[in-house]
């Protein structure tokens, strides 16, 4: 599990997706979102504007990145 820092209260999913090199745009994004292909602390997310917080878990295929 890589752990991804944040240096904010919170990060928006799409922007995390982004910053992180998963998608390379915010329409991407949105896509893989909508497509339910990423999971928040094991939950299918359907929402881009979810706010990840610290100890948040974000699966994305084989990967997890938790939220420090």
């Amino acid at each position: 599990m890589e752990e991804v820092e944040i240096s904010t209260e919170y990060v928006k999913l799409d922007q995390f997706l982004k910053y992180q090199g998963i998608a390379s745009t915010g329409g991407e994004a949105k896509i893989l979102i909508s497509e339910g292909k990423i999971k928040v602390n094991g939950e299918i997310e359907y929402s881009r504007g979810r706010k990840l917080k610290p100890s948040d878990i974000v699966y994305y295929k084989n990967n997890k990145f938790k939220i420090v």
